[in-house]
């Protein structure tokens, strides 16, 4: 009798387990597509290969540039993109539970990679005469380190996505304003109508929509567009949501994002 009435107790709970894991199953996850075009030309990439870094999967896109993937995890989702004769792109989009998401990706074909050749090394027999080797130099581009402040920033000034500024490149253009030091940026638009100055704004947001500001980390969009120039160390400038990096996909990262860094960085909290 004991048995039995355990075994009618476990039923209704096995029951709702199953029930709740079909529901699981059946929710809906989320979808990735888009194209991929060469930034300098503007034309689809046939070809280039696209990872899940998720799963691993991949699959390259077709004669137009397109990519298209499926039944992705609900939460942030890492791709790679590769091509020959373009530095690697990475995608970094976070997906709500059944979103159908569209970005396009911009590799730059004009950024060259310089890899050195290298000779075939032939083994040397014992008692033969070594003939010295002239090999080809190597230019290392790599800037300096900025700091353990600024690791953020040089961390992903190396994915490729995004254009950044560093402020001896500001000083050299002159310009008195952050909008005179983004004013030559792909993708950057002034609007200087009004008499209220000009305001920044990328060419492919939507009309009226103006891009998020973060300065040290924090998003500031009333003191942002003022920030004197004098005081910035570097910016980040990320047209739309393909260039935006995971940290700023929460954002409105459809009107784009800059991120400036300031000589004094964020204020500090006084200890009580």
């Amino acid at each position: 009798m004991m048995v039995s009435t355990r075994i009618a107790w476990l039923a209704p709970v096995a029951l709702l387990g199953f029930l709740g894991s079909a529901a699981s199953a059946q929710r809906p996850a989320g979808h990735l597509g888009g194209s991929v075009i060469d930034r300098a030309t503007g034309q689809p990439l046939s070809g280039v290969t696209v990872v899940s870094l998720h799963d691993g999967k991949s699959m390259t896109t077709d004669t137009t540039g397109i990519y298209r993937f499926e039944k992705l995890p609900v939460g942030i989702v890492r791709f790679l993109f590769r091509a020959t004769g373009f530095p690697q792109q990475a995608l970094v989009v976070a997906l709500a539970q059944g979103e159908v998401m569209e970005r396009r990706v911009e590799m730059d074909s004009s950024v060259a990679a310089k890899v050195a050749d290298t000779a075939a090394v032939e083994p040397v027999r014992p008692g033969a005469r070594v003939q010295q080797q002239q090999l080809a130099l190597v230019t290392v581009d790599e800037a300096p380190s900025m700091g353990p402040r600024y690791a953020n920033f040089e961390r992903r000034r190396k994915t490729g996505a995004g254009q950044y500024l560093v402020r001896e490149q500001i000083e050299k253009a002159g310009g008195s304003s952050l909008q005179d030091a983004v004013r030559s940026l792909r993708g950057v638009t002034l609007d200087c109508g009004g008499g209220l100055g000009c305001s920044i704004h990328m060419a492919r947001a939507p009309m009226r929509c103006t891009p998020e500001y973060v300065i040290d980390d924090n998003v500031d969009n009333s003191f942002g567009p003022s920030t004197p120039v004098r005081d910035i160390e570097a910016i980040e400038v990320y047209t739309g949501p393909a260039d935006v990096p995971g940290e700023y996909a929460g954002r409105n990262a459809g009107c784009g994002v800059i991120v400036i860094w300031t000589r004094s960085g964020p204020a500090r909290k006084k200890k009580k």
